[in-house]
């Protein structure tokens, strides 16, 4: 009977160690990522514009538990945010021309990045990104983890992105991979980029100037004429698609600058629920298993003391106990579920609205409205209208 009692016992003592955990500050990579910067100025002929599209904000755990207080609303803020993130990192970088947040399905551009965020969360950071210039030649397709600890939000030193790692892996890989490109591909990808807009624009008279093989890349069958009147035009209403663009990318650096904050502040109150919430469950968890281990003692205890009556206070106790334990999880679980509701209240506050956009075309005010990408569709409309009405030929954007 004594060592019975001694195995409980030990057995208790195992659960209750099983409570207490330790956290730290340090991330969950292998040391900080050093963003690779040009040493000299890079020459123009080698320099690429690059568009980040808006990330597709992927989908949440079907689980609402598992989904813990994430929300569409938020993937897609972080779907607008994240580019930012990511084109200002790369302007650091001095490998490139001019580089832009674009609205997703944007078919031209000399170098197109487009990713997918898998997993976001605040602790934890996976994103799928790939990168596509002009010709359709894909440079490359991978997957981007970063994490950190929950206590890495409470340091009084917190300044800056918690991912700028993961960012500058990106820029990296980026950068490496134009580095190994001859002068001579950089320039075609080019001459494709422009060719595609005037394709978009006027397929009726640039239809044959680029060839798509099997394998979906491009490559320029003929140049048009330097003095082409109407490629001239075409070139005009490009200078003013960039405007537009970057029109639209003063709204998403707005956007960029209003969210960082209340951004970082949800992080930081998400990852401390979460943090409490796991601590919670897990306090539960064991507490009812220590009650339950309780109670069967408590049962071998009366069943070995038989009728005697010697050890019934001691099971009465057990019994007691377990069943208190058992309570304290209940009510753990409680509480744990009040932390997941108030995850649940930042997420649903959390969203952000497009604004309308007002400019000036030939002399004439136009208001677009809706998303970005709304506004992008309707300003393509716009510019068809303009091709048309200069050169008497239909312009094609859909």
């Amino acid at each position: 009977m004594k060592k019975l009692f001694v195995s409980i016992t030990i057995l208790s003592l195992l659960l209750l160690s099983a409570c207490s955990t330790t956290t730290g500050g340090r991330r969950n990579v292998e040391g900080e990522v050093v963003i690779d910067k040009a040493l000299t100025e890079v020459p123009e002929n080698r320099l690429l514009n690059v568009s980040i599209e808006v990330f597709d904000p992927g989908s949440l755990p079907e689980d609402e538990k598992n989904a813990n207080g994430l929300s569409m609303d938020i993937r897609k803020a972080e779907a607008r945010y994240m580019p930012e993130q990511l084109r200002a990192t790369m302007e650091q970088t001095g490998y490139w021309g001019a580089v832009r947040v674009v609205p997703r399905a944007l078919t031209n551009g000399e170098l197109l990045v487009s990713g997918t965020i898998l997993q976001s969360n605040g602790l934890q950071l996976d994103l799928n990104i790939t990168a596509r210039d002009a010709t359709g030649h894909k440079w490359f397709t991978k997957e981007y983890r970063d994490g950190v600890e929950a206590a890495y939000y409470q340091s009084s030193e917190l300044s800056g992105e918690a991912f700028q790692p993961l960012y500058n892996m990106i820029a990296n890989d980026l950068a490496r991979f134009m580095k190994q490109l001859p002068t001579e591909d950089i320039t075609d990808i080019r001459r494709v980029a422009e060719l595609r807009f005037a394709m978009d624009i006027a397929p009726e008279a640039y239809t044959g100037y680029l060839e798509l093989d099997e394998t979906g890349e491009f490559s320029v069958v003929r140049l048009p004429s330097y003095n082409d009147p109407m490629y001239r035009r075409v070139q005009a209403i490009q200078e003013r698609d960039l405007l537009m663009i970057d029109t639209l990318n003063g709204h998403f650096d707005n956007f960029y600058r209003e969210m960082q904050e209340p951004y970082t502040e949800w992080r930081k109150a998400r990852s401390d629920e979460a943090e409490k919430q796991k601590a919670l469950e897990k306090a539960a968890l064991n507490r009812t298993l220590l009650g339950v281990a309780s109670i069967v003692g408590a049962i071998f205890i009366g069943v070995a003391d038989g009728n005697n009556g010697n050890l019934g206070t001691l099971s009465d106790v057990m019994v007691l106990g377990g069943a208190a334990a058992i309570k304290s999880g209940m009510d753990k679980r409680s509480e744990a579920a009040i932390h997941r509701e108030s995850i649940e209240e930042l997420g649903t506050s959390f969203s952000s609205e497009a604004r309308p956009l007002v400019i000036e075309v030939e002399g004439e005010t136009v208001k677009l409205t809706g998303s970005a990408e709304a506004q992008y569709e309707q300003w393509r409309v716009l510019m068809g209208q303009i091709y048309a009405s200069e050169t008497g030929l239909t312009g094609s954007p859909d």
